[in-house]
């Protein structure tokens, strides 16, 4: 049993006086008007208020402390005894529904992440975006809306970001406004909080799905042809370098993450992230993690430090999470010198927009190169450019699958074999189009393939491509 106090001190426990509950408004007709906006806004504050003065009771009735050497179902029963006893003692007039959604909630704040709770349990959602304690947003299905949820003040918003963080050794507050996180799962999370964020902490959760998707799924969502994903298949079979380009928010990481799910089981993998959210299923991987500095401003761990490390950790394949800096100058080194089957991902709006993009990190980070030799680096060290877009009607698509070929006087040549093309819209407004082979007979890297046994794979997906495209 956790510390708590007997009926008649939780008698004595100071509430604030608020007036009875409203009665539970009876089952609407069938063509019931809904109640107005003002009557929807006084029930919510008064279960808020409600719930405010509970929880601050609760805290005065238990040792906290006690809950976290206890196994989460028995905490939430213990916890919902002493509610009880409260919201009894108190004679708040609330409906058994009613008193169960109180009680979530508190056990929700004490031992998870409060309001969150219920958005993190759903797999329908992308994103969530907390703007202060009485704004929550989410995305789905490509689409941002309005929850009616909301936190107790900025107070609250705040302790749950610092529950976040710390639990991956990370720290937010005023001397540290700016983190980076993530959850058990693997779902990203960044937090910002006062006095950069003027209207309280803004947190922010790119949240993962429960089932990793593959790229079978992604067939089936419409983000790739079937012919499309037999070549992605291939490529990540076949250890061709492969980057992955897009904006924010177009599925990068998710195809990423589809792609290594060819890596042979055999294959020593190491991952290189800012915040570790890969989900890798082969057995022999190694996950690194850069650190940000400390309150001193000592103690940063670089994602440049990681790759430069991970190069004598006897690395296969080098995976990294986001090239945004100089690391990617380390990464073209390891790709062009024996770690072949490497991967990352970078933000660019097309295949040669990515490349102009590594270009300028290169130079970013000091290396007085000449352009013709810093671009003759990217063309031996990578193959494959694969480009993922999100588009207007919040759909997300392949649009191309691009190699890179050679140097041609100082531009970079490449080629195309797979792209997306739209072609108008339907009245809805969902975007109308479809991927086509550019009907390239031999790919690049078809000696690679062959030296894998994928030559008749990669035949047949190229043939079918080609057929469908003529149809």
């Amino acid at each position: 049993m956790i510390g708590r106090k007997s009926a008649a001190q939780l008698q004595s426990v100071e509430i604030q006086a608020l007036p009875p509950a409203a009665p539970e408004p009876a089952p609407p007709q069938e063509h019931a008007a809904p109640a107005p906006a003002p009557v929807l806004a006084a029930k919510l504050n008064h279960y808020y208020d409600l719930k405010k003065d509970v929880f601050s009771a609760l805290i005065a009735a238990i040792d906290v402390s006690a809950l976290s050497t206890m196994e989460e179902a028995r905490a939430r029963k213990e916890i919902g005894a002493i509610v009880n006893d409260i919201v009894a003692a108190k004679k708040a007039g609330l409906s058994q529904s009613e008193q169960d959604g109180l009680l979530n909630d508190i056990c929700d704040d004490i031992l998870g992440y409060g309001p969150l709770e219920p958005l993190l349990k759903r797999d329908d959602i992308a994103d969530i975006m907390v703007n202060g304690a009485d704004q929550v947003f989410i995305e789905v299905d490509g689409h941002i809306q309005k929850t009616g949820i909301r936190f107790r003040d900025n107070e609250q918003l705040l302790n749950i970001c610092q529950r976040i963080v710390s639990q991956v050794g990370r720290r937010v507050d005023e001397s540290s406004p700016i983190c980076d996180a993530r959850l058990a799962d693997g779902s990203r999370v960044n937090v910002i909080a006062p006095p950069l964020a003027i209207d309280g902490p803004s947190l922010t959760i790119r949240k993962f799905k429960k089932d990793k998707l593959t790229l079978d799924q992604l067939v089936k969502f419409g983000s790739i042809t079937p012919e499309g994903a037999e070549i992605l298949r291939i490529i990540g079979r076949v250890r061709c370098n492969v980057l992955i380009s897009g904006g924010t928010g177009s599925g990068k990481t998710t195809l990423l993450n589809c792609l290594t799910g060819y890596i042979d089981d055999g294959e020593r993998i190491i991952t290189c992230e800012d915040a570790a959210e890969l989900q890798l299923q082969q057995p022999h991987v190694v996950r690194l993690e850069t650190r940000p500095p400390n309150i001193e401003g000592q103690g940063e761990i670089t994602m440049r430090s990681l790759v430069k490390n991970c190069l004598r950790m006897r690395p296969e394949r080098i995976i990294v999470g986001e090239v945004r800096g100089p690391e990617a100058f380390d990464l073209l080194q390891a790709m062009n010198t024996g770690h072949d089957g490497s991967m990352g991902t970078l933000h660019a709006n097309s295949p040669r927009e990515a490349i102009s993009r590594l270009e300028s990190m290169i130079t970013m980070g000091g290396f007085t190169l000449p352009p013709k030799t810093i671009r003759e680096m990217i063309v031996s060290s990578v193959d494959v450019v694969v480009q993922a877009a999100r588009l207007r009607d919040g759909s997300r698509r392949i649009t191309h699958i691009t190699e890179v070929l050679g140097m041609e006087g100082d531009v970079v040549t490449t080629q195309d074999l797979f792209v997306y093309d739209i072609l108008g819209e339907d009245a809805g407004g969902k975007l109308l189009g479809r991927h086509r082979s550019t009907g390239i007979g031999r790919p690049a890297f078809w000696d690679r393939a062959r030296y894998y046994g994928e030559e008749a794979r990669l035949a047949a997906a190229l043939d079918a491509a080609e057929a469908k495209a003529a149809a």
